[in-house]
């Protein structure tokens, strides 16, 4: 697998097109970093690790839908194995004017854009999520 952020949003976008309640990924730290500022945007309701019917690390995903809907409207790749995307903290996208928000990969840590903003860093741009 050469892109797993991109393989566990593909993965979050199509159980919330089947209207799944949750999603299972392979685990890394990475993407249970990304979680975490998803659950904390409110876009998720969370995750717990577990291990796969492989034997295999595993991250399972709540997903959440408002008046059956699903929250997350929108999931778009940034940055990408053949084409990174970094950004000053100046100059990082505001997602619908405000309404969404950019997963941000920091020195200090993944983080949301409104935080990176505010921690005065910048990144590469991960995802946009609304």
């Amino acid at each position: 697998m050469n892109d797993p952020i991109a393989d566990m949003l593909t993965r979050i976008r199509n159980s919330q097109l089947r209207g799944k309640s949750t999603v299972v990924t392979p685990a890394s730290k990475l993407r249970a970093w990304v979680l975490d500022v998803l659950a904390d945007e409110g876009y998720i309701r969370g995750y717990e690790k577990m291990t796969g019917t492989d034997g295999h690390p595993a991250i399972e995903i709540s997903l959440k839908y408002y008046e059956g809907e699903p929250v997350i409207r929108e999931l778009k790749r940034v940055s990408k194995p053949g084409r990174r995307v970094y950004m000053g903290a100046n100059d990082l996208p505001s997602v619908r004017q405000g309404l969404g928000v950019s997963i941000v990969s920091t020195p200090q840590g993944v983080m949301s854009d409104a935080s990176a903003r505010a921690a005065n860093v910048g990144g590469e741009v991960l995802c946009t999520v609304f």
